[in-house]
């Protein structure tokens, strides 16, 4: 095996879900197996359906898990599918779901995939190789003005219209490296920065090459459905874009009186987990439980009822 991806919040993640050995699971971003491994080694009679739209990362997520081969169903699909797919497996309603939102250490340390300004590679970011649309086709062949609005709607970048007029006077954009130092050289230098001045408008590339946005907002669309009464829905985010979506679905869920929010401040790294793994510190884990529908139906009959008699006093 090549590359394992330390999962982030691991403690967190299975003290929250609350494992029972007889509970069913889905992962509905399962990558190289990380936070599926810790859950479904906690499983006697239970089962996992884990879900990743990445192939390679499928392949190492199953020899990770062979020893578990008899409780774990690994599909090729975006997360956004959870609906579909549990459908067309006719899956049980989950006793927990977890997606962990961010990229993982095969796609970042593989250089061909093109992830990280850190290696001179083809300007790819696909996490499913099939899709059609890479990052060079955005930055060789999209106007300065989509470039721009890319560069700020996906990642708040200050600067977008700057490092979009400088992309674009450098076409055609080689690789990473060169992209890399385009963006460099067209931000304001503000003295010692604790990112890559490249940081945002890679993310920003990856975000519109994967359609997140687009992804996230359909899986949280879909993923209640999937979900027991009682069962425990945990989203990891990593970026403040993407954890405003799952923030305002939970509370959307909550006050429609279908879940409940478990965690009222989010979740985040220790110093010492940040140590060891820096990639996860900017890590945001929230938490909801889906309420009981029949027993919130008779706990609103009572209320309703008692004011009603207190009315008629």
């Amino acid at each position: 095996m090549s590359v394992l991806h330390t999962p982030v919040l691991r403690e967190e993640v299975i003290e929250w879900m609350r494992v029972r050995p007889d509970g069913t699971y889905i992962d509905a971003t399962v990558g190289t197996g990380g936070h599926t491994f810790e859950i479904v080694r906690r499983l006697a009679t239970g089962r996992l359906l884990g879900i990743d739209r990445d192939p390679q990362a499928l392949e190492i997520a199953r020899e990770r898990l062979k020893e578990y081969a008899d409780k774990v169903v690994l599909v090729h699909a975006e997360f956004s599918k959870i609906g579909e797919v549990t459908a067309n497996l006719n899956w049980p309603p989950a006793d927990g779901v977890i997606a962990d939102l961010g990229i993982s250490t095969l796609e970042l340390d593989s250089p061909e995939r093109g992830f990280s300004f850190r290696h001179r590679a083809p300007l790819d970011m696909r996490m499913n190789p099939e899709a059609p649309l890479t990052a060079a086709e955005i930055v060789n062949y999209w106007s300065e003005k989509e470039v721009a609005d890319v560069l700020y709607r996906n990642a708040e970048e200050r600067n977008s219209r700057r490092i979009a007029r400088a992309i674009v006077r450098a076409r055609p954009i080689r690789d990473t490296e060169h992209l890399a130092t385009v963006v460099a050289g067209a931000q304001k230098a503000r003295g010692r920065q604790k990112l890559h001045p490249a940081t945002k408008t890679f993310l920003a590339l990856r975000t519109a090459v994967n359609r997140e946005e687009e992804e996230l907002e359909q899986f949280l669309s879909w993923a209640p459905a999937t979900i027991s009464s009682g069962g425990r829905w945990i989203v990891l985010s990593y970026h403040s874009l993407e954890d405003r979506l799952v923030k305002r679905a939970f509370q959307r869920l909550e006050r429609e009186k279908s879940f409940k929010v478990l965690t009222k401040k989010v979740i985040q790294p220790e110093e010492d987990e940040i140590r060891n793994n820096p990639r996860s510190r900017s890590a945001k884990m929230r938490v909801a439980e889906k309420l009981d529908a029949a027993a919130e139906g008779k706990a609103q009959e009572h209320h309703d009822r008692i004011s009603h008699q207190e009315a008629d006093r």
